[in-house]
């Protein structure tokens, strides 16, 4: 499954805890959430998957690589930018930690 299908289903996960909730929310039909989802956005209508990453606060900038831009981020963002080379070498050492323990508890979770 692609990234930006990943990350949605995710963000529905966290933001509206199902599917139904979000659809309704968002004014989109179910089935066609629930497709996307299951088969990849790939094959769902631009507009229908620009509608969903605005309402997750999702920011595509290409598909490679979507990412969620909310008010945390933005200000994790703004601390990052104001430090020195050696606060910038410690916080990408724990986040490539961190980033890797989460990657191998999701390839984990995915085996399940």
């Amino acid at each position: 499954m692609d990234e930006l299908t990943m990350l949605i289903k995710q963000e529905i996960k966290k933001q509206y805890r199902s599917v139904r909730q979000f659809a309704f929310s968002v004014g989109i039909a179910q089935t066609t959430v629930v497709s996307a989802l299951k088969n990849g956005v790939s094959g769902t209508g631009f507009n229908t998957v620009m509608k969903m990453c605005k309402a997750l606060n999702i920011q595509v900038f290409d598909f490679e690589t979507p990412l969620v831009i909310n008010d945390n981020v933005i200000s994790l963002l703004k601390k990052y930018n104001a430090l020195d080379k050696l606060a910038e070498h410690t916080v990408q050492t724990v986040l490539n930690v961190e980033y890797d323990r989460c990657k191998a508890d999701s390839l984990k979770s995915a085996k399940r």
